[in-house]
């Protein structure tokens, strides 16, 4: 299994009236640290792209269990659990400052190839990252 940590401040525009984080505001949660994963591996949605390779979402399951707060420190945990093939399943955990998880999300994207719109193999250098993972 491969983890990485991001960390995010809640900010006052993410929040509702009683400073609560907006539900709408968790999948960019995840969107960013799904971001900066790629970016510590050396690869960039940008350098997929121009490779001619898109993510786009296939399926979101979102468990809210607790709140969050404007100005909370989050920690989005990002784990990928199983090698993938023509899709990836991220698994998406957010934490408190208090180190509560508050958040569970599975979010599965596919790698389409934009030439021809079809999904396609994970590029190889990234296989080749995530191969000592899961050995």
């Amino acid at each position: 299994m491969f983890c990485y940590s991001h960390k995010i401040r809640v900010r006052y525009g993410e929040t509702d009236k009683m400073g609560v984080v907006y539900h709408g505001a968790y999948p960019l949660y995840y969107e960013e640290a799904r971001t900066e994963m790629l970016r510590s591996v050396g690869l960039s949605y940008a350098k997929l792209e121009r490779r001619g390779i898109m993510m786009p979402v296939r399926e979101m399951h979102i468990s809210y269990s607790a709140p969050a707060y404007y100005d909370d420190l989050l920690t989005v945990r990002v784990e990928v659990r199983q090698m993938p093939g023509a899709r990836i399943v991220f698994h998406h955990l957010i934490y408190n400052q208090d180190e509560k998880l508050i958040n569970e999300a599975e979010l599965t994207l596919v790698f389409v190839d934009t030439a021809t719109g079809r999904p396609c193999r994970v590029p190889q250098d990234f296989a080749e990252f995530l191969k000592p993972y899961f050995h």
